[in-house]
């Protein structure tokens, strides 16, 4: 893996011809920015990001789920319809 800063990231017209995952910084402010990820690995990393995002989204409707648990519907109340 090979370290840049947003400096080198502006300045070089063929950077991003590689085929290494860089992790870029921002040198005056010692700040993790992120990385850049080649093309070469984008069905890898498309693959991670889904799984995240699935997780994420699963961790959500697991919250909403235990919300609807613990707020029973009572007497003369209206029901939204979910289970």
């Amino acid at each position: 893996m090979k370290e840049a800063t947003l400096v080198q990231l502006r300045n070089s017209k063929d950077f991003f011809m590689t085929d290494e995952i860089i992790h870029i910084r921002d040198g005056r402010k010692r700040e993790d920015i992120g990385y850049f990820v080649p093309q070469k690995y984008f069905d890898q990393f498309d693959t991670f990001v889904r799984k995240i995002e699935e997780d994420r989204k699963l961790a959500l409707l697991q919250k909403i789920a235990e919300a609807q648990r613990c707020d029973p519907i009572e007497e003369g109340s209206v029901d939204d319809g979910l289970e």
